[in-house]
């Protein structure tokens, strides 16, 4: 692969005007596809065979009018009069009127009057409601009123129409000093925004200063920023254009920005250092490119290889929107190994020397009576070695001790409920639960379907008897009939019974309760048994019983995911390291800093430590997610880090020297890619989306413990540890595996063609001069 890849080098960086002008016809031709075929992104939350999707398929062939749960626009609107007053009095009545004579002025409401029938004052609409399903409060003093923006589903709503909403319902608080409150949630009032903004600017901000520190030329620094950007805006053009042959969710273009942004700076930032350090020890630029394409190229394509594995292996877990994140961020994480492969040396020949021109600052560099560095990298080296056992049993006590919140984890999917106390939605929410129960947002569906039952009068009963056995069990409010299928005469009156009926059970606790999925678990117990004994078939939907399923779901695929991803990685590191002890402490060393990853995201957003963010569970998604991630990326230092060392190695040092050795040469670089990282991941948290905040946060904190704690130290503790045996590999196991020569072994500077020298004349005569000293 090495020869390959050094080919590939210098072959860019001699016809640099044909890489870059087919990167650029490529980006064009992608680009033309999304904009004359691609479609709006779709958010479509259909997750065959869970038992909630089969309720919905079962009320869908009953009510075909009826919508996804996932594509309601609702929004409630919560008003309330201050305490011991009432909302039928006339100052609150003439807020209720004003406001609702202004809401069909907002963005994407339909001109129709009759389209928003639960735009009623709540003093009127709670004369003629059943006392399970009021709008108003028993007190009088809170109510409830409802509207649908004008959008087929929620994913069609632009934020700036929330945003107007907002101001609206802010302006029609207290407008005279009556103490009126006006607060709204639902489903309608969760636009999202795509990736792009704040966030992304800040991730840039510190890669470019990390970049100037560590290549202290202002060129350098602004190479890995330009094509990782670039990278990330072709994935991006790629998941439009995609959207010309099947739907794509908003949230996916999410993951592959993130992580995109990310391996972007890191894959180029490499092979870029790797570049600069060969310009000590050749004068030809072109053969300098090939190196190092060659060798810190060849740790790029299987870095790379493990992030493409865990994100691709998402697929596993069978939720259509989580394997298209997954497929997307491996396909942007693929365009930015290209990308580091082809384009970068393409640009290194556009610039020859003016690559490390525009210097800020220069780097004195201490040698040893050898001539080799003494650097930093050099001296975190040695200071592990003096005392590797302490190290590890520091480290894993201390990950071992970050982890113990993971007992009281709870997975969940984000609510009205849990949003943070000074949203709108929250203050609803908290409203809606004072005056009528917590369960009041958390309601699950019953499905009836009563074809079977020829009777009309049977059929009554079957549906009231569905209703009184869902009625007793624990944790319900009510349960009552709410809508049957049969059909309306001209008097407004259902005309008979209906072959379909849905009943719907308010529970006492709220959406995100574990009594909630309690009594979600006893109504599918005892489904058998009132089935036969009514002869109708039941099933349970709605949003609490679905995101209860996809989090079922996501736990049971949990240990094949890790199981598929681990052992294929597994090989991977084995094919890269020649060795079975490398991979099996890389992999120990995965699973320390992922669990001391989740214990503290639980300890931070559940928990609510350190007062950073409110307590809330995490989302269902965030282990899976968490692992994959973590498992690709912590893979990416192991790869970059460990081969160095195996270099140093196969080149005839002792693993003791090689660890020092690989510290030396690569320990600036690392750290600066994690630093870069960190500072991607964290600025994600600055997000309005809890979901986003939360991984970006968890993201953040496993590049910490991963790349500084474990890679960083444990990994070269136990390499000293180890000795000479971390390389061992079985002889038979040796003549299997395929020798891809990662290291670059055949790439030895005597053993490249004696005309190299000739393949490049124009290198700088005055190269220490461009060149900032190589000190890692």
């Amino acid at each position: 692969m090495a020869r390959m890849l050094y080919r590939l080098g210098t072959t860019a960086f001699r016809r640099w005007p044909l890489f870059i002008a087919g990167w650029l016809l490529f980006a064009v031709a992608l680009g033309s596809i999304a904009a004359g075929f691609g479609k709006p992104m779709v958010d479509s939350f259909s997750i065959p065979g869970i038992p909630s999707e089969k309720a919905a398929d079962l009320q869908q062939e009953l009510f075909p009018e009826a919508g996804d749960a996932f594509d309601d626009a609702t929004v409630n609107v919560v008003v309330a009069a201050p305490e011991g007053h009432t909302l039928a009095e006339k100052k609150y009545a003439d807020d209720i009127a004003d406001l609702i004579a202004a809401i069909p002025s907002l963005p994407q409401m339909s001109d129709d009057p009759a389209a928003n029938p639960g735009l009623v004052d709540p003093n009127v609409a709670a004369a003629n409601a059943p006392p399970a399903f009021t709008p108003l409060s028993k007190d009088g003093r809170i109510g409830t009123l409802s509207f649908s923006w004008d959008v087929e589903t929620v994913a069609d709503l632009k934020p700036t129409t929330v945003a107007d909403a907002e101001k609206l319902f802010a302006d029609h608080s207290d407008t005279n000093g009556d103490g009126f409150v006006v607060e709204a949630n639902g489903p309608g009032m969760q636009a999202m925004s795509g990736p792009g903004g704040t966030s992304e600017l800040i991730g840039i901000g510190v890669a470019l200063i990390v970049l100037l520190l560590t290549f202290g030329s202002a060129i350098a620094a602004g190479m890995p920023i330009i094509t990782a950007m670039f990278g990330v805006g072709l994935g991006m053009t790629g998941i439009t254009a995609m959207t010309a042959f099947t739907d794509i969710g908003t949230s996916t273009p999410m993951l592959a920005t993130m992580i995109g942004l990310a391996v972007g700076i890191d894959y180029t930032l490499f092979i870029l250092a790797r570049y600069r350090a060969e310009l000590h020890h050749t004068e030809d630029r072109r053969h300098a490119a090939g190196i190092a394409v060659g060798t810190a190229g060849s740790a790029v394509v299987f870095a790379g290889l493990t992030v493409l594995i865990a994100l691709s292996a998402l697929a596993i877990v069978r939720i259509p929107f989580l394997t298209a994140m997954g497929l997307a961020a491996a396909a942007t994480v693929l365009i930015a190994v290209l990308v580091a492969l082809t384009l970068l040396p393409a640009i290194l020949g556009m610039l020859k020397s003016w690559t490390f021109r525009g210097r800020v600052r220069r780097e004195r560099v201490k040698r040893d009576e050898q001539g080799l560095v003494i650097n930093n990298g050099v001296r975190w080296g040695r200071f592990i070695g003096r005392a590797p056992l302490a190290v590890v049993v520091l480290i894993v006590i201390g990950l071992g001790v970050l982890a113990v919140p993971i007992k009281d984890m709870y997975l969940a999917f984000p609510t009205d409920s849990t949003a943070p106390t000074d949203t709108t939605r929250r203050q609803a929410s908290d409203l809606i639960s004072e005056a009528f129960g917590p369960g009041r947002e958390g309601p699950l569906m019953i499905v009836v379907d009563g074809r079977d039952i020829a009777d009309d009068d049977a059929r009554q009963a079957a549906f009231d008897d569905v209703a009184t056995w869902a009625a007793g069990m624990d944790d319900v409010k009510d349960a009552s009939v709410v809508v049957t299928n049969a059909p309306i005469g001209k008097d407004g009156a259902p005309e008979g019974v209906g072959t379909g009926a849905m009943i719907q059970v308010t529970p006492e606790s709220g959406p995100d309760d574990p009594k909630t999925l309690d009594l979600l678990e006893a109504l599918r117990d005892g489904q058998a048994d009132i089935d036969a004994a009514t002869g109708t078939t039941t099933g349970v939907t709605g949003l609490t019983a679905i995101t209860t399923d996809v989090s079922d779901r996501l736990s049971g695929a949990l240990p094949l995911y890790l199981f598929v991803v681990v052992g294929l990685a597994f090989l991977l590191l084995m094919i890269v390291f020649r060795s079975i002890l490398v991979p099996l402490i890389a992999t120990l060393g995965f699973l320390l800093s992922v669990l001391a990853t989740l214990g503290a995201t639980v300890a931070v957003f559940q928990e609510g430590a350190l007062g950073i963010f409110e307590g809330q569970p995490i989302v269902s998604f965030m282990p899976v997610f968490l692992i994959g991630m973590v498992f690709g990326l912590a893979m990416d230092y192991q790869v970059f880090l460990v081969t160095r060392m195996r270099e140093a190695h196969v080149h005839g040092l002792s693993t003791r020297d090689a660890v020092v050795d690989g510290f030396r040469n690569s320990a600036r670089v690392v750290v600066a890619a994690a630093t870069i990282m960190i500072a991607v991941f964290s600025g994600f948290m600055l997000e309005d989306d809890v979901v986003v905040k939360s991984m970006g946060f968890a993201l953040a904190a496993s590049i910490i413990f991963d790349a500084f704690v474990v890679r960083m130290a444990l990994i070269p503790a136990l390499l000293y540890l180890l000795g000479e045996k971390a390389w061992w590999l079985p002889t038979w196991l040796d003549r299997i595996l395929p020798n891809v020569d990662v290291e670059g072994a055949s790439l030895e500077r005597d053993s490249i063609p004696s005309n190299a020298a000739d393949l490049d004349s124009d290198r700088d005569d005055d190269l220490d001069k461009e060149l900032t000293p190589a000190g890692a």
